[in-house]
């Protein structure tokens, strides 16, 4: 049935032109570069929950479609929803039907998405122009999609605005070490101090946040650590934040539970000083840009500056 639509659909399409008359994007991070987007979009639909939906939101994208379904950031699904957008379902299982019904004229989505990684990017590349962003610099992003907006000037006093937070909470950030963690249904993962970071970690490094010596390293092939149970002794920070789930609904299945009640877990030395807190999964594991930027130096103040 989904194919036979989208063969409908791709019928009636007009046949490509040969000069790109709106925007020619190209370069590393770009898929299929290049790449010739429409010169104002009116109907956007982005192909996850994160960068290309928050950003897009920010720049002022028509977003008409996005995967809201088991979102982690309830702040960014209600902006969603109070723009009207139309959920595709769950990132993973975006629905076809849905998306075609919406008729965008651009599609945004990521490459190293569980989206695209489930084969949809061969078939709604030929629906509509699919800008597939392959880098990890959500800044960059920033920029690319304020591009498609007019929104450049705003989008570079806001970053302006994030970088001089970032130097005033680096300069009253104490030396203290900060040990972060996440709890999945199925195992920890420890993103690391790296420069190839995943973002929010990225924003910790920036502010001067500490790292112990496990999460630290300078090799950018090596973004995270999946320790087990003896090697969680030596997330020995003098302060710990620990993430619960994601996307996935792992933060509502009880294993975070029996993990905190744990012996193993209630000797770390954060834990044993009544230093340890949650944050939420929101915006450190479904980044989506500013908003979440500013949320994570939000957490840094509270709980590392704070713990002061």
């Amino acid at each position: 049935m989904i194919r036979a639509l989208l063969t409908f659909v791709l019928i009636a399409l007009p046949a490509a032109a040969t000069a790109c008359d709106g925007h020619e994007l190209s370069g590393p991070d770009i898929h299929a570069a290049p790449l010739c987007l429409p010169a104002a979009p009116q109907r956007v639909v982005v192909l996850d929950a994160s960068f290309g939906l928050g950003i897009g939101l920010d720049v002022g994208l028509p977003i008409v479609g996005a995967p809201l379904d088991r979102m982690s950031d309830e702040a960014l699904n209600a902006r969603a929803t109070e723009a009207g957008i139309t959920s595709l379902g769950f990132v993973t299982e975006p629905s076809l039907e849905t998306l075609v019904a919406l008729q965008p004229d651009l599609i945004v989505g990521f490459v190293g998405s569980e989206s695209m990684a489930s084969g949809v990017y061969p078939m709604v590349s030929q629906l509509a122009p699919t800008l597939l962003y392959t880098g990890t610099d959500w800044r960059a992003f920033c920029g690319l999609m304020a591009g498609l907006t007019g929104k450049e000037a705003e989008i570079e006093a806001q970053l302006a605005e994030l970088d001089a937070r970032i130097e005033d909470i680096a300069a009253r950030v104490p030396p203290t070490k900060v040990s972060v963690v996440r709890i999945t249904s199925w195992d920890f993962q420890v993103y690391l101090d790296s420069p190839a970071g995943y973002a929010p970690f990225n924003i910790v490094r920036q502010a001067g946040v500490q790292r112990t010596d496990y999460e630290t390293t300078d090799d950018p092939a090596e973004a995270m650590k999946r320790p087990d149970w003896e090697e969680l002794a030596q997330l020995d920070g003098e302060v710990l934040l620990y993430i619960v789930g994601g996307t996935n609904d792992s933060d509502k299945d009880g294993r975070h539970e029996e993990v905190l009640a744990n012996p193993l877990w209630q000797m770390l030395p954060a834990v044993e000083a009544g230093k340890v807190h949650r944050v939420d999964h929101g915006h450190w594991m479904q980044f989506s840009g500013l908003a979440s930027a500013h949320a994570v130096l939000d957490d840094i103040e509270r709980y590392v500056i704070g713990s002061e």
